[in-house]
């Protein structure tokens, strides 16, 4: 099974001190930034390093972890015995298709296809 880990998903309590941290200590470029409130989805990545990426994401909500495959109905065959499925395979309307888990200790699992 070919997986990749595609993001790492991190909560925040300040939308903007996490956003200063990321872009301006640690150099990181945004690559998104989406939503607003609790809604708000920045995601920032090492300059060069497009498949490498960080989501920041509301506190509260499940962090997670994001992961990348390039046969999506594969990976989602074999886990779906062996882990909590909460979404089969779907086209999302953002243009990735995408499937999700839960792990023993409940915390979402997402794999993305590679396209």
């Amino acid at each position: 099974m070919d997986i990749r880990i595609r993001a790492s998903l991190l909560p925040y309590d300040d939308p903007e001190a996490a956003l200063a941290f990321y872009r301006d200590v640690l150099g990181f470029e945004v690559r998104g930034d989406v939503g607003r409130g609790w809604t708000r989805r920045i995601t920032v990545g090492p300059l060069g390093r497009a498949g490498m990426s960080v989501v920041l994401r509301p506190a509260g909500d499940d962090p997670g972890l994001l992961l990348a495959a390039p046969d999506l109905d594969s990976v989602f065959e074999r886990l779906q015995a062996r882990a909590e499925v909460i979404q089969e395979p779907i086209e999302q309307p953002y243009g990735l298709r995408d499937c999700a888990f839960l792990d023993p200790a409940g915390h979402m699992i997402r794999v993305q296809e590679l396209r």
